[in-house]
């Protein structure tokens, strides 16, 4: 049996042919698949934009947060040095083995956040690479779990998923315990790759570069200070304490953008479900007109056959 085709929107329907073969005819869709397509849709615009809502009230939680961690993590730009742009850095001052500790997101509808941070850190690993280095990478967030482990699972030794949000210093003092148990002292370097927040709708990638308290001599660290009981004890105490303020300012910073840019992406959907909504509704009022006047037609046919 040939295929027959109709003019206009057409959708698929399967009928049986000759010797049992299953033979695909198109035709119109029908008006009650355009009421169920609008009313989908209908709902799924309620939802967007009820999850825009929700994502601005949460930015707002977000930014208070982020504005009180900012003044709290100042003391560690004094000792690790100011965090740096990815978008064309050459990661030249790298040491020769590096831990690369991803911040992602465990949800997804949230725009570009975790892709970009999965890109940057492919960006870091091919440089690295490239510069005869060393370097491990530890995600936090499922999102870019996933992504990283596609395309880098060889470089991936640890990874932390459903992380409770909002963050806490405490979380993020778990987070860092679980890096430090991951070996992060046994490298020369830990590279935090996250997204910082300039304003509701501008995120960039940033990345941050925390020394160990390693060196003898001129190049032992704070060695004009005196403490009180074991130097190196201090130290690792004080160097565990410097990554997890790292690690929160990072955590805030990387929710703050991910809030904005779900809420941009679901402005969009929302505006993008209107739109079909209005397709759907003049291709549904088509329709309708079509079945009206197919059965005025034939009821005038029928009429005008009896008369005559």
């Amino acid at each position: 049996m040939a295929l027959r085709y109709a003019l206009g929107n057409v959708v698929p329907r399967a009928v049986s042919g000759s010797f049992g073969q299953t033979v695909l005819i198109r035709g119109m869709a029908t008006e009650k698949q355009l009421a169920m397509k609008l009313a989908s849709t209908q709902n799924i615009r309620k939802i967007t934009s009820s999850m825009k809502m929700v994502s601005a009230a949460k930015l707002k939680g977000d930014e208070n947060r982020l504005k009180v961690a900012r003044p709290f993590n100042a003391w560690t730009t004094a000792i690790g040095g100011e965090a740096k742009l990815i978008e064309d850095a050459t990661f030249d001052e790298l040491p020769q083995k590096s831990l690369i500790v991803a911040f992602s997101s465990d949800k997804g509808l949230c725009g570009g956040v975790n892709s970009f941070i999965s890109r940057s850190v492919r960006k870091i690993v091919q440089k690295v690479d490239d510069q005869s280095k060393e370097c491990d990478v530890a995600v936090v967030g499922d999102k870019g779990r996933a992504q990283l482990s596609r395309a880098i699972p060889e470089k991936i030794t640890r990874s932390c998923t459903e992380v409770v949000s909002p963050g806490t210093f405490a979380l993020s003092s778990a987070v860092a315990a679980e890096l430090l148990d991951a070996g992060a002292k046994d490298y020369d370097a830990v590279v935090i790759v996250y997204n910082t927040y300039v304003n509701a709708g501008v995120y960039k990638q940033m990345y941050k570069v925390v020394l160990p308290f390693k060196g003898e001599g001129e190049t032992e660290p704070l060695m004009e200070y005196e403490f009180e009981g074991g130097k190196a004890e201090m130290l690792d105490d004080l160097y565990e304490y410097l990554l997890t303020s790292e690690v929160y300012y990072s955590y805030l910073d990387g929710a703050c953008s991910e809030q904005a840019s779900r809420m941009a992406a679901m402005e969009n959907a929302t505006k993008n479900a209107g739109e079909m909504i209005d397709a759907l509704r003049l291709k549904y009022n088509r329709a309708r007109q079509t079945r009206i006047t197919t059965e005025l037609i034939e009821i005038i046919s029928g009429a005008a056959a009896l008369e005559g």
